[in-house]
């Protein structure tokens, strides 16, 4: 599989299984489950999320379910561990293991994720490195399948170990529970990230079905089966015919192109995240939210508070603010920035190429933060109403326009097909309209139509205010959309979720 192909399902393999959210055996399981869950007196009710979970995961790497126990295992005992050491009466000497056994913790989960995700990006490195000082030395490759959201899940787990290190929380002493904080399945594969402090009490509260609340949680999986099935995958056609032979395509082909893979990878992952929270809603828990308009953002800051808000938030409160955050010189500022997001990159996918992706957004901020100076005496001398709608949708045009251009480089299998793309998107001579494709870019505006009214406008509360007959016209008729549309019709097929590959 290609760096970002989403493969159609035919089975459990490296990306995907026949517990995928869009399939209809996942439905058929989370029926039985959500049944099962209101059934059983509230004090085991733990162990049946826990179990459910487990089987969800090893339906996707059933030989990798070990790395998911071991990750969990380990942040546990170091919870304990170093809440023993917070009640010391030797805080010199307590400081000192406490900072020993989440140097462990790390050690280990992070060990894990380098091995069974990076070794063959680091072994390619130092091949390159050797060739450059003149010794010969071939990449070793390691046949290592991917462990299905362990990036997810180990960070998840790590934040937790972090959390009470810090005393933001107390150590979580039931076992269970913290297993399965660490594995709940609606978020397990693909987040959102969850904080130990907002999801762990709720698994010691008692939930009692409520028909609003449920229904409430069955319109957003509604909404993300239409963001995944309709639009993402629909798009993902042509994204596809354009990056696998990148050389053979031009001008508005590639322009077009990256427009829809920027809504594609939105849709994609948005839909996952509505479909994991508005399941868990349905049961009575609430995640975290994990998008809010992103492409409405005026600048690219705005955009990462915005977009994958739970991964954002972590590498603010867990990497950005230890190194400093912007509590020290500028040009220290600036490093961090630049570090953070070259990191974040990294955690997307062992390759250089999601590297310069993060790293180009840590490089547009700075030079956001290095030119604000300049820019507010123009705007000043210029008289400009930096309030003004004009002014406004200029800033959103314009980050939209670097974001997408970043995208590029995560969507592009390598440099040298990253730079064709590039190169190739302003040769008009050989370009072709795809006027075939006219019904994806519709749906494309309808995406920016309902995040755009979304502000002023409460659609499922509008809707669910309506009288049966109109609220079930809407419901049927969603569904066959996304049958029609996403399932059955031309081109259409379940793909896998991009995300999965991280």
């Amino acid at each position: 599989m290609r760096k970002n192909t989403p493969a159609y399902f035919t089975g459990c393999n490296r990306g995907f299984c026949f517990l995928s959210f869009v399939s209809f055996q996942f439905l058929l399981f989370f029926l039985i489950v959500t049944l099962v869950y209101f059934l059983l007196p509230n004090k085991y009710r733990w162990l049946w999320l826990l179990a459910v979970s487990y089987f969800f995961y090893m339906c996707f790497s059933p030989q990798y379910a070990v790395l998911l126990a071991a990750s969990t295992l380990v942040t546990y005992l170091s919870g304990i561990l170093i809440g023993k050491e917070n009640k010391s009466t030797e805080p010199v000497k307590a400081k000192k293991n406490k900072k020993l056994i989440i140097a462990l913790s790390f050690i280990i989960n992070l060990g894990i994720l380098a091995v069974f995700k990076y070794l063959n990006f680091f072994a390619e490195i130092f091949a390159g490195i050797a060739s450059a000082l003149g010794a010969q030395a071939a990449p070793v490759k390691f046949d290592i399948i991917l462990p299905a959201g362990i990036s997810f899940y180990t960070f998840q787990a790590l934040s937790y170990t972090v959390d009470v290190y810090r005393g933001d929380i107390e150590p979580e002493k039931h076992f269970g529970k913290y297993a399965l904080f660490v594995s709940f399945f609606p978020q397990l594969v693909a987040g959102p990230i969850q904080k130990s402090k907002n999801l762990l009490p709720q698994f010691s509260e008692e939930h009692h079905f409520d028909y609003d609340n449920a229904r409430g949680g069955l319109l957003l999986m509604l909404w993300g089966y239409f963001q995944k099935m309709v639009v993402a995958d629909r798009l993902a056609v042509f994204v596809n015919s354009v990056y696998n032979a990148p050389a053979k395509h031009f001008g508005f082909e590639v322009m077009i192109a990256n427009i829809f893979f920027a809504f594609q990878i939105y849709c994609d992952f948005a839909g996952y995240s509505n479909i994991a929270i508005g399941a868990a809603q349905v049961m009575g828990f609430k995640l975290s939210k994990n998008f809010d308009k992103p492409y409405m953002s005026k600048s690219v800051k705005e955009f990462w508070r915005r977009w994958h808000i739970t991964l954002g938030a972590w590498f603010r409160d867990y990497l950005y603010i230890p190194l400093g955050g912007n509590r020290c010189s500028q040009f220290r500022h600036c490093l961090n920035i630049v570090i953070v997001f070259a990191v974040c990159g990294l955690w997307h996918g062992a390759s250089m190429t999601f590297v310069v992706w993060g790293a180009l957004h840590g490089l547009y901020q700075v030079i956001g933060i290095l030119t604000k100076p300049a820019k507010e005496r123009a705007e000043k001398s210029l008289k400009i109403n930096m309030g003004s709608k004009a002014v406004g949708l200029y800033q959103t045009a314009a980050t939209f326009i670097l974001v997408d251009f970043a995208w590029i480089f995560f969507r592009a299998d390598t440099f040298e097909d990253a730079f064709t793309v590039i190169g190739n998107m302003f040769i008009f001579g050989k370009s072709v309209f795809p006027v075939d494709y006219i019904f994806e870019m519709c749906l494309i505006v309808f995406v920016v139509l309902i995040d755009a009214l979304r502000k002023k406008h409460d659609f499922r509360g509008s809707l669910l205010k309506k009288n049966l007959l109109c609220r079930w016209a809407v419901y049927v008729t969603s569904v066959l959309v996304i049958l029609i549309i996403g399932v059955y019709g031309s081109q259409a097929g379940a793909q896998q979720f991009i995300y999965f590959q991280f």
